[in-house]
């Protein structure tokens, strides 16, 4: 197992290294230019966006504390069902239904073909990549740190980052959901591995 990892790290099989290196490149190259909708300023940090997906959650007034923030199934079901989404375009090298049910401030910035470029190489090792990303439903997510909720422009946005304890790799997430007609829509998500 040590030199496994030896040589994943430091070795002449540098496929971690390089997919590490892949999903900080992706990220920053799509970062979220959200001023469209979300009237940021110029001088404002970025967010790492990667994608959106179908991920739509229905919470009641009883399901939220008293932040607003919803209970931990719902977060569960949430970043589950948005992992087991983006898995499923990976698998099927398919990214238009994850692509149809982003968020209409997602769309607006990119295009389909953008986001499945963006992807390829993880496409390329799905191999390696999906064998955790499908133990996702099994696991629990470990928030780190607390769920919490902002606001932009009066819109309710849910941060959510952790990782799923999965084997041979963890998945670490960074996801966000805007809130729209009670149903919280993926906005941001960001993988690594």
């Amino acid at each position: 197992m040590k030199k496994l990892a030896t040589s994943l790290f430091f070795g002449k099989d540098a496929r971690l290294s390089g997919l590490i290196a892949f999903a900080i490149v992706g990220a920053i190259a799509l970062g979220c230019t959200c001023s469209k909708e979300f009237g940021t300023t110029s001088n404002s940090s970025t967010s790492n966006s990667s994608t959106t997906g179908n991920s739509t959650t229905t919470t009641t007034e009883t399901d939220t504390d008293s932040n607003g923030i919803p209970s931990d199934p719902t977060l569960q079901a949430l970043v589950k069902e948005t992992t087991a989404d983006f898995a499923q375009a990976l698998d099927t090298n398919d990214f238009s239904e994850i692509y149809e049910n982003a968020s209409s401030d997602f769309k607006s910035t990119y295009t389909e073909d953008q986001m499945a470029d963006v992807f390829k190489e993880f496409v390329q090792k799905k191999k390696l990549i999906l064998p955790s990303l499908n133990k996702v439903p099994a696991a629990s997510a470990d928030f780190s740190p607390a769920p919490s909720i902002r606001q932009e422009k009066g819109l309710d946005i849910l941060v959510l980052e952790g990782k799923f304890p999965t084997k041979p790799l963890n998945v670490k997430f960074e996801y966000e959901y805007v809130r729209r007609d009670g149903e919280w829509k993926l906005l941001k998500l960001v993988v690594n591995m």
